[in-house]
């Protein structure tokens, strides 16, 4: 397997398929980190050749050696407070006020399998697919013990980290700052991406030059939010989707995060990723351990392709889990859009028996269908039906719509509650708020306190009672705010900064009895669309709603972003009416089908609106989306355009055995008097001909990947294309 160790040089070396990770710790029990790349099958330690650099000071066993200072060298896990000036990885308070920490090599163990994190989602794999390497690190000066894990997939050239902080003292000791990751990087120049944006336009990649200092990406919303993703790409400035060096790393964390990159004064990189410090404490007692949430990275000297292939694997095989996670989703129609609150049961039932006929699989009732929910501004919390609105209940009309031959989903967000309801007139002192202050609102709602048992015990009871009520299929779980005036009754004042982090674990622990209780329920996660799309929710929910924005120009871009590290499996997407509810644009039917075929695909709207000619292109769709979804889900995702600097917006899906692939995407605007676009595939078999489904035209993978396929010439804005190669002889 990939992890070796030299015992007398106290040096490790973790390989998988193309990379290789080395540490070790030195005479002095420093643990230096060596190298990350390619395989060298070589100590890489004789790179760090460091000079006396000034007010970079020495631990005091290296005496009178100038050269051997902890401010330069690269580290593993670096700790603040003892001459590391750059950004630290741990940070603790002690019993005696002081916050120094001094981790030295104890010891270490190789164990069989991917190990496991207590109340958090990780990477799982079978034992012989996966080794874990356990590095122990003691502090000079107090019983503070820390356990470094890493996770090794060989076959899929990932490796895993988590951070176990014991004390194994008796005066409790103060975590500040737990970060899962810290990689340093000390040659080379290097770029930035992080993934930002807004409510409706969500992972927008950014790309920017490293600056001397510190870059950050963040999130203080109690959710891994809108506005920053808990990933990052740092790639060489050559680097493109099939050339070139990038690392990459993912959180498996739903909350508060933050990612700092630093560039220093000797042009050395350093990457830190962990649960934001700014909305993080936690009490260690004598004998208690704190665990981190997992971080995922990745290595490729093959551009940003080979970085999301890695990434997409290990999402969907060794992420995602139960009966839904490779499974072929079924085609679903969403009420929100055609109905918003205003509907009944024989409205909803109209709208069913429109998407059976025309071959949609499930209805999935979204909000406005339980306690006083006319708006947005009462009922949350209320989990039972409103039967003035569903008369008979839920399980007539679910019935109902069984009987057309369709399932049916439903739409919860269990965390929130309406100061307007019956749950907070019972229970005011659920939600998060601080006593003293009047609370900030958004969108008419409170926060539930999550940390506590009767909280969870209460939405287990209420949304378990729903979910044996009827056949219900399918959950969509939102949250619909972000959260602050942070404060729980249940905890002290010096634990108050706990509440950020058991407010996830709580979550987590929900979320993991329904999927124990109900395997056969799909969870879909969602936050105002896709503010907590990460894979700490993916490990519970198989696809995650990727925006509120459902205008196909927009979603390119959104989905682009997405792909970086996301599979296409876990994109929640779908067609939508135009003029578009949330930009107001026109777009063709068409091309709204191809770009919600990126994702889980279905409809978001009153099919029976539709024309006849628009009814017969559904029916349309659905087959072809049938016809390829095991290829848009399984086969691997090439990135052919960039559509936030390009005329046009293409993607291509290629089976593993290279012997088809598919091309989707949109141009956006037609260019008169222009020859026509070449696309270049990606991916094929260089010396096997294909044929352009349709045409009749072949031509050898090597044509299609350097000289590229025709796109037809377009007419008007936002023109679909759609291209499917078979590879022929097979």
């Amino acid at each position: 397997m990939g992890i070796k160790v030299n015992e007398k040089e106290s040096f490790f070396s973790i390989t998988t398929q193309n990379t290789e990770y080395q540490f070790k710790a030195d005479k002095f029990g420093v643990l230096k980190h060596l190298w990350y790349g390619e395989k060298t099958e070589c100590d890489m330690e004789y790179l760090l050749d460091y000079p006396d650099v000034g007010f970079s000071g020495q631990i005091y066993d290296a005496a009178d050696d100038r050269t051997n200072s902890i401010d330069t060298m690269p580290l593993e896990y670096p700790c603040g407070g003892i001459g590391d000036f750059r950004i630290p990885a741990v940070r603790v308070v002690h019993a005696d006020g002081s916050t120094a920490l001094d981790l030295r090599y104890k010891g270490y163990c190789i164990k069989n399998g991917k190990y496991s994190i207590p109340g958090l989602p990780a990477v799982y794999a079978e034992e012989k697919k996966a080794q874990t390497l356990e590095i122990t690190l003691s502090d000079t000066a107090s019983d503070t013990e820390v356990i470094l894990r890493y996770g090794v997939l060989e076959e899929l050239d990932i490796i895993t980290r988590s951070t176990e902080i014991c004390n194994k003292g008796s005066s409790p000791i103060f975590l500040k700052e737990a970060a899962s990751l810290s990689l340093d990087i000390p040659f080379g120049d290097w770029e930035w991406i992080h993934f930002q944006g807004r409510h409706t336009k969500e992972r927008v990649p950014e790309r920017t030059p490293l600056i001397h200092g510190i870059q950050e990406s963040s999130s203080s919303r109690g959710m891994s939010s809108h506005h920053q993703n808990p990933s990052f790409v740092i790639c060489s400035p050559d680097c493109s989707e099939q050339a070139g060096k990038c690392y990459g790393g993912f959180f498996v964390y739903s909350g508060s995060f933050q990612t700092r990159i630093e560039l220093d004064q000797l042009n050395q990189t350093r990457a830190v990723m962990g649960i934001n410090p700014n909305l993080f404490g936690w009490k260690l007692k004598g004998g208690e351990s704190f665990h981190t949430p997992e971080a995922v990275m990745t290595y490729s000297n093959e551009g940003f392709s080979k970085l999301s292939h890695n990434f997409h694997k290990v999402i969907r095989e060794n992420i995602c889990r139960g009966k839904y996670k490779l499974a072929e989703r079924p085609v679903l129609l969403n009420n929100w859009e055609a109905t918003y609150f205003d509907f009944d049961a024989d409205k909803i039932l109209k709208i069913a028996e429109n998407a059976a006929a025309l071959g949609v699989d499930m209805l999935v009732l979204d909000d406005g269908w339980f306690g006083k929910r006319d708006s947005d501004t009462s009922g949350l919390g209320d989990w039972f039906v409103n039967e003035k609105k569903l008369s008979g209940g839920l399980g007539s009309l679910v019935e109902k719509i069984k009987a057309l031959g369709m399932k049916f989903g439903l739409w919860f967000e269990p965390e929130m509650v309406s100061e307007d309801s019956e749950l907070y007139r019972t229970h005011p002192d659920w939600v998060i708020k601080i006593p003293s202050r009047k609370p900030n609102r958004a969108r008419c709602q409170l926060v539930l306190d999550m940390s506590r048992k009767d909280v969870l015990e209460n939405l287990y009871d209420s949304i378990s009672a729903i979910l044996k009520s009827a056949d219900i299929s399918y959950i969509k779980w939102d949250a619909n705010r972000n959260i602050c005036d942070w404060y729980s009754g249940e905890l002290s004042a010096e634990n108050q900064c706990e509440l950020p982090h058991r407010y996830v674990l709580g979550l987590y622990e929900l979320l993991e009895r329904l999927n124990m209780d109900f395997p056969d329920v799909m969870i879909e996660g969602c936050s105002g669309g896709g503010g907590r799309f990460d894979a700490g929710m993916l490990y519970y929910c198989p696809q995650i709603w990727c925006s509120d924005d459902t205008d196909a120009f927009e979603r390119t871009e959104i989905q682009y972003g997405t792909s970086f590290i996301y599979p296409i499996s876990a994109v929640g997407s779908h067609v939508s009416v135009v003029p578009n509810h949330q930009t107001g644009r026109i777009t063709p039917f068409e091309t709204r089908a191809v770009t919600a075929m990126a994702g889980s695909f279905g409809y978001e709207l009153d099919l029976g609106k539709l024309s006849e000619d628009e009814k017969q292109a559904v029916f349309r769709q659905i087959e072809r989306f049938k016809k390829y979804g095991p290829l848009i889900h399984n086969g691997k995702y090439y990135r052919l355009s960039d559509p936030t600097t390009e005329n046009y917006a293409l993607w291509e899906y290629v089976s593993e055995d290279k012997s088809e692939a598919l091309i989707h995407g949109m141009v956006f605007r037609t260019v008169p008097n222009m020859k026509r676009i070449a696309i270049r595939a990606a991916g094929l078999s260089p010396e096997g001909e294909y044929m352009i489904e349709g045409s009749g035209e072949i031509y050898s993978g090597a044509a299609l990947m350097n000289g590229g396929i025709l796109l037809q010439r377009t007419w008007g804005d936002h023109c679909p294309v759609e291209i499917h190669l078979i590879k022929q002889g097979v």
